[in-house]
């Protein structure tokens, strides 16, 4: 369906299976879709197989239910989210649309994926969430860039090896600056993924996260051996 759609499929139509390293039960196991969606086994899984079964059961359910036509980001879709956004964050109406608000980002990126789907939006906001828990949105308003600036920047800008590389870069900045803060991070992001797994939930975010810490520990041994 995406790849009809001309959508760039970095690993073209491949359904990506990841397995944790274990050797006992409960196995756990992790799918990627062609888009970038990630979930995981939600059940107890006493054989790998099962816990690829369970992978793949889960992943398919949410992008039948997320790719849906209801499920497509329409004028109406965007009124009723934005007024929903508005309600929760006790917001005004001139803040929808100001693009410097966070309500207004918001609405921005809607209007910006017109036409999509849910999921293909979900894969869009997971960049924009590891932007911001990696501090790298404050440091670009601090840079004095626009919100529309950076969002209209990121929406054609695809998670790549590189975006990952320099948060890892951040992060290993960081331990060097306060040392621990690396290991608590990664512990933090550890149990949110577990919780999320076992919830159902679309996993992009935190595994991405836990990616880009393993990345910095990996970084930082070598920079600790090499310096042996």
């Amino acid at each position: 369906m995406k790849q009809s759609r001309g959508a760039d499929l970095k690993n073209g139509a491949l359904v990506v299976y990841e397995m944790v390293p274990s050797n006992s039960p409960p196995y756990v196991c992790y799918v990627t879709l062609p888009g970038g969606s990630c979930f995981g086994s939600f059940q107890f899984c006493p054989t790998k197989a099962e816990a690829r079964r369970s992978a793949a059961k889960i992943a398919l359910m949410n992008s039948v239910f997320n790719e849906h036509p209801s499920r497509r980001i329409t004028d109406e879709f965007i009124e009723k989210s934005v007024s929903e956004a508005l309600a929760s964050f006790n917001g005004n109406r001139e803040e929808a649309d100001n693009p410097n608000t966070g309500i207004g980002a918001f609405r921005f990126m809607l209007e910006s994926n017109k036409g999509k789907s849910m999921l293909e939006f979900q894969e869009l906001m997971t960049v924009f969430q590891l932007l911001h828990w990696n501090g790298s949105l404050k440091a670009m308003r601090e840079r004095q860039c626009s919100r529309q600036e950076v969002l209209a920047h990121y929406s054609h800008r695809a998670l790549d090896d590189d975006i990952r590389n320099q948060m890892a870069m951040d992060w290993v900045n960081r331990e060097q600056s306060t040392p621990g803060v690396l290991s608590r991070e990664l512990s933090s992001t550890e149990r949110e993924l577990d919780e999320a797994r076992l919830a159902g939930k679309e996993l992009r975010f935190h595994k991405e996260k836990k990616d880009i810490l393993m990345l910095a520990a990996g970084q930082l041994g070598s920079m600790h051996s090499s310096n042996c």
